[in-house]
């Protein structure tokens, strides 16, 4: 029974130091993942006041990309009545109509700038005024027949007539340059 007894030692010891063996590698194991974890989260905290400052940034750029999305949207239908009346005045320098074969003034139109259209009131009707600086060279008769065509509006494509404000001309040496000051009335059905 001796040798049993040895036998049974051996295994106990044995069993014991395989415990032993598999509770150490379990514990380095998770005293690694421990210490990666700390590492892990000591970083995260260094890093949370620089991504919360960069959050709140983010916000605002979205705030102000959404502010001027809504904006430019909202602008968006006025800017093309401004391209149509553009056209227009175009085809009354230039005399490009692509539905009448009317002449036109003999005016280069070297500039033109619009403002954003707003809405006046009369009396129960709504107009839509534009804004517009225009810019022609060429004779002065020339410049005094686009003024007239631009009151008169009779080659105009769109249901729109102008209001000329000032006419301001430059001459020299036989060529005329012309800043016309003006707004365009369009009547905005409802």
């Amino acid at each position: 029974m001796k040798k049993n007894k040895k036998v049974w030692l051996i295994v106990g010891i044995a069993i014991f130091a395989i415990v032993l063996a598999v509770l150490f590698s379990t514990y380095s194991r998770q005293a690694g993942e421990r210490e990666q974890l700390e590492n892990n989260l000591f970083t995260a905290q260094a890093l949370l006041p620089r991504l919360t400052d960069q959050k709140g940034d983010l916000e605002n750029q979205l705030a102000q990309a959404q502010s001027l999305l809504d904006r430019s949207r909202a602008k968006f239908p006025e800017v093309l009545e401004s391209i149509e009346y553009g056209e227009d005045l175009f085809e009354i320098a230039y005399g490009q109509n692509l539905y009448s074969m009317a002449s036109g003034c003999g005016v280069d139109l070297t500039k033109l700038t619009a403002s954003l259209p707003t809405d006046k009131n009369v009396g129960a009707v709504t107009y839509s005024v534009s804004s517009f600086v225009v810019v022609v060279e060429g004779d002065v008769s020339d410049i005094l027949d686009f003024a007239d065509a631009l009151r008169a509006g009779a080659d105009f494509q769109l249901p729109w007539s102008v209001d000329v404000k000032s006419v301001n001309m430059n001459i020299a040496s036989g060529t005329a340059i012309a800043t016309i000051n003006l707004d365009i009335y369009a009547y905005k059905g409802e």
